[in-house]
């Protein structure tokens, strides 16, 4: 019974509203808030995606500064994002939503 209370009391935060940020829209109603994030991000993103995927090739740039401000991105996390993103480039090239959605994520 002790192992079953447990888990239970483990698992239990992540039915908490907020407890999954980055996932709230599939599991919460969408916030005007949220709403509002994301269409700052895609214009971020799709604004000016050209300079966007070159930014993250040269590994920053000011585009790519806007997004991660738009997304909410925290300053001391970026430099190992930069890394990620510049490693999943074949990916975002062709999907820009893609982009958005892992902004989205990062940024809380």
């Amino acid at each position: 019974m002790r192992p079953l209370f447990l888990i239970l009391l483990v698992a239990l935060p992540a039915c908490a509203p907020g407890a999954l940020p980055g996932l709230r829209s599939t599991i919460m109603p969408v916030s005007a808030q949220d709403n509002a994030r994301r269409g700052a991000v895609e214009i971020a993103v799709k604004g000016d995606f050209p300079a966007l995927l070159s930014d993250i090739e040269a590994g920053g740039g000011p585009s790519l500064e806007r997004a991660f401000d738009a997304a909410g991105v925290p300053v001391g996390d970026r430099p190992a994002r930069r890394l990620q993103l510049s490693g999943d480039l074949a990916l975002y090239e062709s999907n820009p939503g893609a982009l958005v959605t892992s902004l989205l994520l990062w940024g809380g």
